[in-house]
C-alpha cells in the first residue's frame, strides 16, 4: 500500500519515448499486484488456466513489459526479499483485508453484484508460485530480475541513486523515502482502461515525480519528508490519526523533532526512530546484474501456450515485436517457429 504523498508532489505527464534508452527499476511486487488487480474477467475472476493456476500477472508481464522495451526502454524488475519485523502487523493486517474481501467478492458474485469487480480487486494475494512465474517469464524474456535483501523500493532507489538507473517505476510512493531521486507512476498501466463495474474508459499516462524539485518547492529536506510519511503511515506504523500528509508537512515545519510533533499532539509512534533509520540506510545490495539477454522464443512459447494455455496466436505475435524490440540476435529462432 505505501506512503500517500500524493497531495505534496507535483507530477509532470510523460511519454514513453522519454524514457528511451533509459534503465527503469520497476517494483515487481507492486506491478505484480497491479496485474492482479486489474487483469480480470468481467465478474471479477482472475485469468487462470485449465489447471486453476492464476495467470493474470503473466498476461500482464508478456504483453505490458513488451511495450515497454518497444518503446526502447530497459527494465529491469526488482523483487522484494525478507520484510523487516517491523512490517509484520501490516503483512497480518492485509491478509485479513483481502480474506474479508474474498469473502465479499463470493457473496457479491453470486449475488450478481456489480461490486464483484471492487471486492475481487481487494482480495488480490501474491503467492510464491506467482513470484516464481514472474521470474520465469521475465528471464525467457531476457529481462533482468534483481532480488532485493529486503523491500524492493528501497533498492529501486539505491539503484537510482547509484546511476545503474534512470527511474524508479512504482505506484506508491514509499521510493521517495528510500531517496530515488526520480519516480514514474503509471507505467504499466498505461493507456485507455476500463473503471472497474462501469462502462467508463479513462486514458491514463505515465507521470514523473522529481525528488528534488519537490523537496525544494516543499522547503523540506528528505529526512523530514520521511518524518511526513511516518506521522501519515507507513507500511511499518499506523501514524497518527487525523493527519494528512498537509498537515504532517506543516508539523515538520513548526517542529525540529519527531519527539516535539509527538509532545504537541500528545501522541506516541513505537519505534519511530528504527523506522526513521530503515528509510534512510535500508538494507540494499551491490550485487546485480543489469546484462539484458536474448528472448528464449522457445521457452516463452512453451511456458505460455504449453503450460498456462495462453492462445498461440497472441503469443505469437508478442514474441514477434519483443525480438524485433530486442535486436536480430533471436531472429533465427523466430524464423524457426514462425517460419
Amino acid at each position: 500500500m505505501g506512503v500517500d504523498l500524493g497531495d505534496l508532489f507535483g507530477r509532470s505527464s510523460i511519454a514513453l519515448g522519454q524514457l528511451s534508452g533509459k534503465v527503469v527499476a520497476v517494483d515487481a511486487h507492486n506491478t505484480l499486484y497491479q496485474f492482479l488487480s486489474v487483469i480480470r474477467q468481467p465478474d471479477g475472476t482472475p485469468l487462470m488456466d485449465s489447471s486453476g493456476r492464476v495467470t493474470s500477472h503473466l498476461s500482464g508481464l508478456i504483453y505490458r513489459t513488451t511495450n515497454m522495451i518497444e518503446a526502447r526502454m530497459r527494465p529491469v524488475f526488482v523483487f522484494d526479499g525478507k520484510p523487516p519485523g517491523m512490517k509484520e502487523g501490516t503483512i497480518k493486517e492485509r491478509r485479513q483485508v483481502r480474506a474479508e474481501a474474498y469473502r465479499r467478492w463470493e457473496e457479491a458474485k453470486a449475488a450478481g453484484s456489480p461490486d464483484a469487480f471492487k471486492y475481487a480487486q481487494a482480495s488480490s494475494r501474491l503467492t510464491g508460485e506467482i513470484i516464481e512465474d514472474a521470474k520465469n517469464i521475465l528471464g525467457y524474456m531476457g529481462v533482468p530480475c534483481v532480488q532485493a535483501p529486503s523491500e524492493g523500493e528501497a533498492q529501486t532507489a539505491f539503484m537510482v541513486r547509484r546511476g545503474d538507473a534512470y527511474c524508479a517505476a512504482s505506484q506508491d510512493y514509499d521510493s521517495l523515502l528510500f531517496g530515488a531521486t526520480l519516480l514514474v507512476r503509471n507505467l504499466t498501466v498505461t493507456g485507455r482502461r476500463k473503471l472497474p463495474g462501469k462502462n467508463v474508459y479513462v486514458n491514463i499516462e505515465p507521470e514523473m515525480i522529481y525528488l528534488n524539485d519537490g523537496l525544494g518547492k516543499l522547503q523540506i529536506t528528505r529526512e523530514q519528508l520521511v518524518d511526513i510519511g511516518i506521522l501519515v503511515g507507513t507500511d511499518f506504523n499506523e501514524g497518527i490519526k487525523g493527519v494528512g500528509p498537509k498537515t504532517a508537512l506543516k508539523l515538520v515545519k513548526k517542529h525540529r523533532s519527531m519527539a516535539d510533533i509527538l509532545k504537541e499532539q500528545g501522541k506516541e509512534i513505537d519505534d519511530y526512530e528504527c523506522i526513521q533509520q530503515f528509510f534512510l540506510s535500508p538494507e540494499v545490495t551491490e550485487n546485480y546484474d543489469l546484462k539484458v539477454k536474448v528472448p528464449n522464443v522457445d521457452k516463452i512459447k512453451e511456458f505460455l501456450c504449453e503450460e498456462h494455455d495462453f492462445s498461440a496466436d497472441r503469443v505469437e505475435k508478442a514474441i514477434e515485436r519483443l525480438v524485433a524490440a530486442s535486436g536480430a540476435k533471436a531472429q533465427k529462432t523466430l524464423d524457426r517457429w514462425f517460419g
